[in-house]
Formats: structure tokens, C-alpha cells, sequence
């Protein structure tokens, strides 16, 4: 497997594209052998828990849904911001497959490690 690869996302139900373009880049990265991860902050940590990306279809854009599906089958995985998931509430038993909670360490640590950032806002 190819050097870790992170997609940072923000944005949720509010932002249907914004919230989407980051699995669609992440998902072509595990598709091509890389080490995929999406991290969710702020409102994006909803899009990591069961029920939490219903609904989400921009216009001329995969289902995000079927694309999260399609993701974590690939490989990828979904890091929920600590700090994020914690003043919404959010718990281990919420969350969708493939997705963890991680803190601002890992993140760190894996930036430290060589992993690449990649922002699509």
C-alpha cells in the first residue's frame, strides 16, 4: 500500500458538495492502492455516523451514501475529529463502519510520518 493519503472534510448535510468531493478524491486514492483516510471536523463528523449521510446527493454527483459504502470496501477509512464529535454528542455506538474517533495526536503523528493533507474546500 502506497504513503498514507489525508482528505480533510468539513462540511455535512449543509454543504452536500463539499461534503462529498473529499470521499470522491479519497475513494480514486484507495482505488489506486494508496492509504486513504478522510478526516471529519466540525459538522462533516455527522457524515461518519448511521444515518448521518442520508439524503446527501449533489447534483451530478455519487450518492454519498453509496460512495462512503464504496470507500470503506476499497480500503479507506473515516477519522471522526475528537474534539468535534464531542460537544454534538457523538459516541463509539453512533458511528457507521469504518469510522473511528481519533484525537489530534494521530493526526499529528501521521502528518510526522510523512502523510500528505489535501483539502478540497
Amino acid at each position: 500500500m502506497g504513503e498514507r493519503l489525508i482528505f480533510n472534510c468539513t462540511h455535512g448535510a449543509d454543504e452536500p458538495e463539499r461534503a462529498t468531493l473529499p470521499f470522491i478524491a479519497a475513494n480514486v486514492a484507495a482505488i489506486a492502492g494508496q492509504q486513504a483516510t478522510v478526516v471529519c471536523t466540525i459538522d462533516a463528523v455527522w457524515l461518519g455516523t448511521e444515518g448521518g449521510r442520508e439524503g446527501i446527493a449533489p447534483d451530478g454527483l455519487p450518492v454519498l451514501e453509496t460512495l462512503y459504502a464504496d470507500f470503506i470496501s476499497n480500503g479507506g477509512e473515516v477519522w471522526l475529529c475528537q474534539s468535534c464529535t464531542k460537544p454534538r454528542g457523538i459516541t463509539e455506538d453512533q458511528l457507521s463502519d469504518g469510522a473511528t474517533i481519533q484525537g489530534a495526536a494521530r493526526f499529528v503523528e501521521e502528518l510526522v510520518n510523512g502523510a500528505k493533507a489535501i483539502s478540497l474546500s
